[in-house]
């Protein structure tokens, strides 16, 4: 598969990523009865963003293989975390159905439990994600793939992702304002990849030894 073939890949499955989890989430929120399908769908996000990484792995190698090794293992830890949260999640469709015989206030508690759960899985995995995401970003920067104002904006926004996720963590709840800049950056690097794709490898060479 070509570089540009991959990264219009890779673009449409960052755009993929946001409509499956965004849907998982609002299929959860909606009621217990649709749990398992919202959970289903965030599972699918699981598999996107490791795919995410096996697809980047061979386009950012040439020019950092230390980079290229991270992001995908981060990519991995990602899917990981989220896929754990997502068990969290089921384990509201049998406390739901263990209301008439168990307490309702041990019921809530165990429901906590479970949200918090996702919680804590979420924000682990967004730190995976804000750290090599930047790492991404700097050999996008560096190798030339994208123009670099969008590299510049990754960089910015993964590494205030990631500051939102650890105060998530502490118990600040600024995470989804500091996700703004970060998701925002995906969404548009996925547009620009599946409009472009990455330069192929001549291209890049050619334009790093140009600029040099």
């Amino acid at each position: 598969m070509s570089s540009r073939a991959i990264g219009r890949t890779i673009g449409a499955l960052f755009l993929l990523a946001f409509v499956v989890y965004i849907a998982g989430g609002a299929l959860v929120g909606s009621g217990s009865g649709r749990v398992a399908a919202g959970a289903l769908l965030m599972l699918v996000n699981s598999a996107v963003v490791a795919a995410i990484g096996v697809l980047a792995f061979p386009v950012l190698r040439p020019h950092d293989p230390i980079s290229a090794h991270a992001y995908l293992i981060g990519r991995a830890a990602e899917a990981v975390m989220l896929a754990v949260g997502v068990v969290f999640l089921l384990l509201l469709v049998p406390l739901a159905e263990e209301h008439a015989a168990v307490d309702s206030s041990v019921l809530s508690a165990l429901g906590r439990i479970a949200v918090q759960g996702n919680h804590y899985s979420y924000q682990i995995a967004m730190m995976s994600v804000g750290v090599v995401g930047v790492l991404f970003c700097r050999v996008l920067l560096r190798a030339r793939l994208v123009p670099r104002f969008m590299a510049v904006w990754g960089v910015i926004g993964y590494a205030v992702f990631l500051l939102g996720a650890v105060l998530e963590v502490l118990g600040y709840g600024v995470g989804v304002a500091l996700s703004v800049p970060g998701g925002l950056f995906e969404i548009a690097l996925g547009a620009l990849l599946i409009a472009k794709g990455f330069p192929d490898r001549v291209a890049v060479v050619a334009a790093y030894a140009a600029g040099r």
